[in-house]
């Protein structure tokens, strides 16, 4: 690992600093270990968590769930709590409002939310607002301002990717000045976009972004262009350069900024042995699954042929129509429970997408599907599962909160390279604290990701597999990051590992 990550931690702990990052779903933390996660604004959930300088909490929002009226007051209520606290302990807070590596969220409403409750608590805004959707272990990156996703090996620029035909938040700019714009209709031009570039970070320096990042006044979006951890290392001692010139600013970004925002050193895959300590629970597990993108679909496939998973619909259409609701949950939940005492579980909502005739009605059906989905879960708890994967970002929110109780959780680290999350609840209801609660992102991992985590927890496997392509020239002792190479050919490079 370079020397910027120390030089990071080295200023926080000069300054104090603390970061605060909103989640609008649990998929964030998958570029970081050892930190801590609440789902509740109650002091007794997160002033623990930011006891000493330098500490990171994340805040659950879901607010990618939520309409915007909702989002807003989530992160009114929620920056509040932070922003007194920063007052209280009179120490810095970075705060990063946690989304999308594709886009897909309240970009403007929450950016927007999070500057006015500043100003109402500490009497001041934001300077600008770092825009960073770098998911590089999951191959998404910026380049000439251009948004990519690795799809089929290939980086395919983002608007042109079935995540830009979201049924609720659906766009069409790749190019992230232009994506600004389109998002908010508008009122932000594309030419009042500032940008940092490839160029700018790896001939300027951190002198040339702190020079950029300057220039930001009265929350002024700025792109950041990144394809290595090097680069967001670099735009953070570039960033630290502009606060000591008395520039604030917000962070809008994907979930590796945090990693280089933080200081903190890469590390490998958690292990069983890290999952579990002395011995693995007895019982069988309990996988959820509400993400319906297709490499969800696939990996559900290959984990059913490997067996020893029984299947468990949750059909949407009966789920919605009052007059069969109630009968089919209480089938549901009886079939699981049963099923557990004999083998894992995956429960998993009908693969039809239905919709509402606009973006607010869908968010409805998908606001009643994750009620009786986590209904269902709670119901199966009487039957002790040993652990619990989620599958999708909003179904992991509403199990760990509704089904589970989780209040506040370790986030022990990922079980593929900055990708799949395993927290442990520390802080949740009586049958669940210490269970192992896996967060695992609709969109990521290979096809054999599911049934792998699976083993793992069933004691069948010590690891995930790694199924990486070496950039020429790296060595095989690294972590993987997603990016292009200087020419724009697509690779996967690496960094070293702690």
């Amino acid at each position: 690992m370079s020397d910027f990550r120390t030089t990071i931690r080295d200023y926080r702990s000069l300054n104090q600093r603390r970061t605060a990052v909103l989640d609008d779903d649990p998929t964030g933390s998958q570029s970081v270990h050892d930190v801590s996660l609440v789902t509740s604004t109650d002091e007794a959930d997160y002033v623990e968590a930011f006891s000493s300088p330098g500490s990171t909490c994340f805040f659950l929002t879901n607010t990618r769930s939520m309409t915007p009226a909702d989002a807003i007051a989530t992160d009114e209520t929620t920056g509040q709590a932070i922003f007194e606290l920063e007052k209280r302990l009179g120490t810095p807070f970075d705060i990063v409002s946690r989304s999308d590596s594709t886009l897909r969220g309240h970009v403007i409403d929450e950016v927007k939310a999070l500057d006015a409750v500043r100003r109402e608590v500490l009497g001041a805004g934001f300077d600008g607002v770092l825009f960073v959707p770098a998911y590089l272990e999951a191959g998404r990156f910026t380049e000439g301002d251009v948004h990519y996703a690795m799809v089929g090996g290939k980086p395919v620029p983002v608007g042109a990717s079935e995540f830009a035909r979201d049924a609720t938040f659906g766009f069409s700019s790749s190019n992230l000045r232009e994506f600004v714009e389109e998002r908010s209709g508008g009122v932000i031009p594309s030419a009042n976009v500032l940008s940092v570039g490839l160029d700018d970070i790896r001939d300027g320096g951190p002198d040339r972004v702190a020079e950029i990042l300057e220039r930001a006044t009265d929350l002024q979006f700025i792109v950041v262009n990144a394809t290595t951890y090097d680069d967001l290392d670099i735009v953070i001692i570039g960033l630290h350069q502009a606060q000591d010139h008395g520039k604030r600013f917000l962070h809008r970004t994907g979930p590796s900024f945090i990693q280089s925002l933080i200081g903190l050193a890469p590390r490998g895959p958690v292990n069983a042995s890290e999952i579990w300590g002395s011995g693995r629970s007895a019982g069988h597990g309990l996988v959820v699954i509400g993400s319906h993108v297709q490499q969800t679909v696939r990996q559900m496939a290959v984990a059913e042929a490997r067996g020893g998973v029984t299947r468990i619909e949750l059909t949407v259409p009966l789920v919605i129509d009052p007059a069969t609701r109630h009968t089919h949950l209480e089938s549901v939940a009886a079939h699981v429970r049963e099923s557990l005492r004999e083998s894992d579980v995956m429960l998993f909502t009908s693969r039809t997408v239905v919709t509402g005739a606009d973006g607010a009605a869908s968010l409805d059906v998908a606001r009643l599907v994750s009620t009786a989905l986590t209904d269902v879960v709670r119901e199966a708890l009487t039957a002790h599962p040993a652990w619990v994967i989620a599958k999708g970002g909003i179904t992991s929110h509403d199990v760990a909160v509704r089904s589970l109780g989780i209040r506040r959780a370790t986030v022990l680290g990922q079980l593929l390279p900055g990708m799949i999350s395993v927290l442990r609840a520390e802080r949740a209801d009586e049958d669940v604290a210490g269970m192992p609660f896996v967060v695992f992102a609709g969109n990521v991992g290979g096809v054999d990701a599911l049934a792998d985590g699976i083993e793992v927890f069933d004691g069948r496997r010590s690891s995930m597999r790694v199924d990486v392509r070496l950039a020429p020239g790296n060595s095989p002792e690294t972590q993987q990051v997603a990016g292009p190479s200087r020419n724009g050919e697509a690779l996967l490079t690496r960094r070293e590992l702690a």
